[in-house]
């Protein structure tokens, strides 16, 4: 029952950070309202005007961009301390909390605004468990009067403060707090915030083992989950209800509560995926819709410039051979759009064949694959087979991986092969950037009791656009874990650069591959590899877009490998040459 418990609070202390962040504040109406009235008086600081705007719209990228250009031109202190804070929520949103803690720390005390920056410092130390300084900042912020000129939501104030005391082990103020703010969400009736606060409650009193004093609390929870249409919430509450079950030995409904919990953690993967993919089609019919408005605009104009022309003629034959003229030119202009038209279907014809193929079969076996495990999965807990049931439970996470990477693959690759990517390059420290991907495999590599050793050296900055870079080092990263047996080592680290290039080595004892197939994988071709093995090779998507986001950060791709004696995947990439 112990490891149960510990279990169910490592969990729940995660949820908490993420359910009272300060993203309200940052949605506040006045914040908004008085940085455009600020924006509207310096209209022309058209970097700040841009900033400004990007960051009521949760564009943390642009506006970490523009304020940083606003930075660089202005000598207004006042633009100035709105742009550090920009800068500051951004990096804390993007998850770098100590380029946020920076950028926060710029802001003087004076600024209108600073009780926010004391939150946002207090959330940040909260998010890297340094409770003692966290209560430090809440404790400054619970001090200030209440007042419209401190736009505080108490609720989440108080609430935080029980948190910080609850880690500290502080079980009574943890209590105290908590309860304060549980009764202020229940005034605000404010659903979303009021099950997260019912949810620590109860995990206060379960970290204590007082279960007869939790329990009710995750019911609670539960309860209200079922009202609101977040499916975070709702899977978090049934897996609760699950581990309160298996505690009670009522293995019967927890294993409802546990089914309960899949459901909502596929439906929250499928609606994710859904809006992704929604979005790019809405994109690509505005897009399109705009093209046929330019031609007819275009033809339009045409039309009208030949009339008039026919007009003015009052000679027969200058208007016959004017005639002729105009039926040729569109006669040679309709063939060039025919033919233009005809390549460009073409293309897409050619990816729509692509995508096809991939869906059909390989998306298909992975999702048959797991219906038939499932089947075997049912059979054996009727049997109660538990070592089976372990086997096969493992089978259908790495099943389960498999899809989720292709999908995630695919709509990357749509994404670049359609032109609607976001693609911004700039000054990247590469062993920060590895760090964040060896994160998410940790537990990949655990499982297979993988060695993994990150010695990218700490000077080497690169010139490259982030996210396609992480998924560049995320897809060779997974295909080391792939190949790679059990109790291999995997190493990243830097080669010596040249005066253009910085050299990224991901290499792995694993498989290795032939000359052969080493040759294929290099080929410079649009064509996606052709599968030899349905267990080993895979689609070839991932390679295919590496190599494509790869080319497009202005870089390199080489390998080195021999069967049977592991591989090496060499990435070159642009060295960012005005770093000091």
């Amino acid at each position: 029952m112990t490891k149960i418990k510990l279990y169910i609070v490592s969990i729940l202390f995660l949820n908490s950070f993420f359910l009272f962040s300060q993203d309200r504040l940052h949605n506040d109406k006045l914040f908004a309202i008085e940085i455009k009235a600020i924006a509207a008086k310096f209209k022309e600081e058209h970097n700040f005007n841009k900033a400004q705007k990007f960051f009521t719209e949760k564009n943390w990228d642009s506006t970490l961009v523009y304020s940083m250009k606003e930075l660089s031109l202005t000598k207004n202190a006042e633009l100035k301390n709105y742009c550090y804070y920009f800068r500051g929520v951004s990096f804390k949103q993007k998850k770098l909390f100590k380029e946020a803690k920076k950028e926060f720390n710029l802001v003087p005390a004076n600024f209108r605004h600073s009780y926010k920056v004391k939150i946002n410092l207090g959330e940040i130390a909260l998010e890297q468990s340094d409770f003692k300084m966290a209560l430090h900042y809440f404790q400054e912020i619970e001090k200030l009067p209440v007042s419209t000129s401190y736009n505080i939501y108490r609720s989440s104030l108080l609430h935080n403060i029980g948190l910080c005391y609850l880690h500290l082990a502080k079980f009574d103020k943890s209590e105290e707090y908590l309860f304060k703010g549980s009764k202020l969400l229940e005034k605000e009736k404010d659903t979303l915030m009021l099950i997260g606060s019912y949810i620590d409650i109860a995990n206060l009193y379960y970290t204590q083992f007082k279960d007869n004093q939790a329990i009710p609390y995750f019911e609670k929870a539960y309860q209200l989950s079922k009202k609101v249409s977040s499916f975070n919430l709702k899977r978090t509450a049934a897996l609760n209800m699950a581990v309160v079950e298996e505690n009670r030995k009522n293995f019967p409904l927890a294993l409802t509560y546990r089914k309960e919990f899949e459901t909502w953690k596929d439906s929250l993967n499928d609606q994710n995926k859904v809006w992704a993919i929604a979005d790019l089609e809405k994109k690509f019919a505005v897009k399109q819709k705009q093209k046929e408005v330019n031609v007819l605009a275009a033809e339009n104009k045409l039309k009208v410039a030949e009339r008039n022309g026919f007009l003015i003629s009052s000679v027969l034959l200058l208007i016959l051979f004017g005639t002729g003229v105009y039926f040729y030119r569109q006669k040679i202009k309709n063939n060039k759009i025919i033919l233009k038209q005809k390549n460009e279907l073409d293309e897409l014809n050619a990816t729509k064949d692509k995508l096809f193929s991939i869906v059909s079969h390989d998306l298909r076996s992975s999702v048959n694959a797991l219906k038939t495990s499932n089947g075997k999965l049912m059979e054996n807990l009727e049997n109660k087979n538990f070592t089976e049931l372990d086997v096969l439970l493992h089978n259908n996470s790495t099943i389960a991986n498999g899809a989720y990477n292709l999908l995630d693959n695919l709509l990357n690759w749509a994404l670049l092969q359609t032109q609607q990517a976001y693609f911004y390059k700039e000054s990247l420290h590469l062993a920060t950037i590895v760090q964040h991907v060896e994160y998410n495999y940790k537990p990949l590599m655990l499982n297979k009791n993988i060695d993994f050793k990150n010695e990218v050296a700490a000077s080497d900055y690169v010139f490259a656009d982030l996210d396609s870079l992480k998924i560049i080092i995320r897809n060779f990263l997974d295909n080391a874990i792939k190949f790679s047996n059990e109790n291999g080592t995997i190493s990243i680290y830097s080669r010596a650069s040249s005066e253009d290039f910085c050299y990224l080595v991901i290499e792995d004892t694993g498989l290795g591959m032939s000359t052969a197939t080493k040759e294929e994988l290099l080929k410079e071709t649009i064509l996606l590899s052709k599968k030899k093995n349905d267990d080993i090779i895979g689609t070839g998507l991932g390679m295919q877009l590496c190599k494509s986001m790869i080319h497009k950060n202005g870089g390199k791709l080489d390998i080195e490998s021999e069967e049977n004696n592991g591989t090496k995947i060499i990435i070159a990439l642009q060295k960012f040459k005005n770093h000091e």
